[in-house]
């Protein structure tokens, strides 16, 4: 599915999908109470996940997030929101203690041959991107910014589209760099949702992070991503763990809440929290059911799955 589409098509959710091992939906006042503090990971919902519960907008979700135990919001639109809106939702934010996470930094260079060219003109426009996002990140406080290279040019050899993407790169690096802003690199899966990337595996953004060579230029690890391109979650998370600064969620198949497919997020959450991990699991999925009784499977899930 398209980032541009994700979140209206993918949070919706107007059908509900097997379950396989969720946990069933119980209203709120069901949970443990022990289960109603914060999570022990900082898991990022986004804005529509929960808007059947906190249908007021924003301002309202944030603080339904704050309630359920979560720490952290993920926003890949926030770009497009206003500077009057991002300065309402970073004032929510700081009240309520909730740290923000990454939004897209070039969804205008994102999906084209454009960094893998080493043409001026995409370069100079993915620079002009990468300047706009300074400032929007003053504004809601965030640190990490997802960056994605663009496509495949199929009349270059890989080596040369490798190093015209680190060039560009390391130019970002130098807009980013002195205000300590990460942006982080995200594999993209060519079987199901994006093919033709340029980047698509974690041991690829693995060498062109230590290429780069900064600390501007980290790993957004997405799960639900590599589980389809190349499993081994686990282990890739060990060999590329200096170079990883964000995780994405999404179970596979069908990219909605832990315990809904084939991936044992218990195990891999335990992992990612046993080695120290510190910084933000972006919930970039959809929910399986629709309605209220969709958001609190959602809740359920990551509870059962931070259980550890």
């Amino acid at each position: 599915m398209d980032r541009r589409t994700f979140l209206q098509a993918g949070v919706v959710a107007s059908a509900p999908v097997a379950m396989g091992k969720a946990v069933d939906a119980q209203p709120a006042d069901a949970l443990p109470q022990e289960s109603k503090g914060k999570f022990k990971l900082k898991y990022a919902p986004h804005f529509g996940m929960f808007s059947n519960s906190a249908p007021g907008g924003p301002l309202e979700e944030l603080k339904f997030m704050a309630d359920q135990g979560f720490t952290a919001l993920e926003d890949n639109g926030m770009g497009g929101r206003g500077a009057e809106m991002q300065g309402k939702i970073a004032t929510e934010m700081a009240r309520l203690g909730i740290q923000m996470g990454v939004f897209v930094v070039n969804g205008g260079t994102a999906w084209g041959a454009t960094l893998s060219t080493g043409k001026q003109d995409t370069r100079d426009k993915f620079l002009e991107e990468c300047k706009a996002a300074v400032e929007i990140a003053k504004r809601v406080n965030a640190k990490w910014m997802t960056v994605v290279p663009g496509t495949l040019e199929p009349r270059l050899e890989m080596g040369y589209q490798t190093a015209n993407v680190v060039d560009a790169l390391r130019r970002a690096c130098e807009i980013f760099e002195p205000h300590g802003l990460v942006m982080v690199l995200e594999p993209l899966n060519p079987w199901r949702d994006h093919p033709n990337m340029f980047l698509s595996k974690i041991p690829q953004a693995y060498e062109i992070c230590r290429a780069v060579n900064s600390p501007s230029c980290k790993i957004l690890f997405d799960m639900y991503h590599q589980q389809i391109t190349e499993g081994n979650i686990i282990p890739n998370i060990n060999l590329a763990w200096s170079e990883i600064a964000y995780f994405q969620t999404g179970d596979n198949p069908g990219r909605r809440e832990p315990t809904t497919g084939e991936m044992n997020y218990l195990n891999i959450f335990k992992h990612i929290h046993q080695k120290g991990f510190t910084g933000i699991l972006g919930m970039e999925h959809g929910n399986s059911r629709p309605g209220k009784e969709g958001e609190l499977a959602v809740i359920n899930a990551y509870r059962a799955c931070d259980s550890f």
